[in-house]
């Protein structure tokens, strides 16, 4: 038998290679708060509701070929809002990978990269949005 539902994906670890300019991103730009620090290489942050974890890499990182991540997504109130973050990531020079566009089901995003390459999405989608 299959134990209960979780509570959802709240939790996320990344190893980058640029901490300190990943930490930036995710702090001053996207506005998560350092939520603990345990030493210099590792840092928990959150928006109240989350979790991501910034490990800082080793000098011989490599990353798992078999472990791929494909994007971030961070969810947005309203489709307004997707275009004032992609204005705002211009205006900023953060790399726009994919314009904001709305999608079939009624979801409107984009695509950005943070400093260490990921593929970040800001979305807007109605049932999480609620």
């Amino acid at each position: 038998m299959r134990p209960s539902n979780t509570l959802g994906l709240r939790h996320l670890a990344l190893t980058v290679k640029n901490f300190e300019a990943c930490l930036l991103f995710y702090t001053d730009l996207l506005g998560m708060r350092i939520e603990w620090q345990p030493d210099a290489d590792n840092v928990y942050l959150t928006t109240g509701m989350d979790n991501l974890a910034l490990h800082r890499a080793s000098a011989s990182f490599i990353k798992n070929p078999y472990q791929a991540l494909d994007h971030l997504g961070f969810i947005l109130k309203t489709p307004e809002e997707v275009d004032i973050w992609h204005d705002f990531f211009c205006e900023n020079n953060i790399i726009i990978k994919a314009k904001p566009r709305t999608h079939r089901d009624g979801a409107r995003s984009f695509y950005c990269e943070d400093p260490d390459g990921n593929m970040i999405q800001m979305i807007y989608h109605p049932p999480l949005a609620k």
